[in-house]
């Protein structure tokens, strides 16, 4: 597993009155504690009771007096003591109820190790599906614990959590572990080579860095542009006229419009020349080409020679030629 993912210290005291001074509500306190978590060890308390009915405070005035920031740093500290003490009776029953309580206090620490995973991941990845899969670490995280080794939850909470996010990833990642990591590896010779030469290295400079011939790294190469995966919702372009990836692939079956318009004008422009052929013309001209006649059978028809017919056939092709290049047409 990569390096632990720094957890910030609890701010205690201080924290708590620069809310009270700022006139802060528990919601807008709620959000700097995904930033801030707090640890639920270390104090002792009344029993779960106090804890239920500190979840219940909603809302608090605004104001920014010294009596209200009293009430709100002892209300703080008996919302800890309130979560040690469902702790000690988590330990001592295992009850589901009294987990799923520790679940809701901690998901903000799955929202937090989320959003820092997600930054680095590719636009088709949702965020909300990271958080999905960070509850079970989360889950798993709270039935494992041990509270009497004096350890703060969250930096072991927030590993679980870590693990369970990135073990979903690799699992639905179709593209082998070896793959990826040899993508990285060319990624960062790149790099390397780039800031060294200050320019685009070459195939064969890249090959010498990597230890490979030219020919392995463009069969690495092949390799990788399989790893590269594109949502066909994506849009490209920003503004009014902006269309997705899918709508922008050519449809190899499908009929061109200006093909379909240009053969269209052309079949009405040849049925107006045949119409101004000569009777004579017209027949050979129909006979030949719509009723497939050979020549010799058009002579029978016309009762002349398949000379004769031969020399009707060429000005009748002349003629259409003529009247199909005309300024007009």
């Amino acid at each position: 597993m990569s390096e632990p993912t720094p957890v910030p210290d609890d701010a205690g005291g201080a924290a708590r009155a620069a809310t009270a001074r700022s006139g802060m509500r528990p919601a807008d306190e709620a959000e700097e504690t995904e930033q801030h978590p707090r640890h639920g060890n270390g104090h002792r308390g009344d029993g779960v009771s106090r804890f239920d009915s500190m979840l219940r405070k909603a809302w608090w005035p605004q104001g920014g007096t010294a009596a209200a920031g009293h009430a709100e740093d002892r209300e703080g500290e008996d919302v800890e003591a309130g979560i040690v003490a469902l702790w000690q009776a988590f330990g001592r029953s295992r009850e589901q109820r009294l987990r799923d309580r520790l679940v809701l206090h901690y998901a903000p620490l799955v929202k937090y190790v989320a959003g820092r995973i997600g930054t680095g991941l590719p636009a088709h990845v949702e965020v909300s599906d990271l958080i999905q899969s960070g509850v079970f670490g989360l889950v798993d995280a709270i039935e494992k614990f041990e509270p009497e080794r004096g350890l703060k939850f969250e930096t072991y909470a927030m590993q679980r959590i870590r693990g369970a996010i990135l073990d979903d990833l690799r699992a639905q990642d179709w593209v082998p572990r070896s793959v990826r990591s040899r993508a990285r590896d060319v990624e960062r010779a790149l790099e390397r080579l780039e800031a060294k030469l200050q320019r685009t290295a070459t195939d064969s400079e890249l090959a010498e860095e990597l230890s490979l011939s030219v020919e392995e790294l463009r069969e690495l190469f092949a390799q990788l542009q399989m790893t590269s995966v594109v949502a066909l919702d994506d849009l490209i372009g920003v503004g009014r006229g902006t269309a997705s990836l899918a709508e922008t692939l050519p449809d190899d079956r499908a009929e061109d419009p200006v093909n379909t318009l240009v053969d269209r004008d052309s079949r009405r422009q040849l049925a107006e020349a045949v119409e101004r052929l000569s009777e004579r013309d017209r027949i050979v001209v129909t006979l030949y080409y719509f009723e497939n006649l050979t020549l010799a059978e058009i002579g029978k028809v016309l009762g002349v020679t398949e000379s004769r017919v031969c020399q009707l056939h060429t000005r009748a092709v002349l003629r259409l030629r003529g009247k199909l290049t005309e300024p007009g047409n």
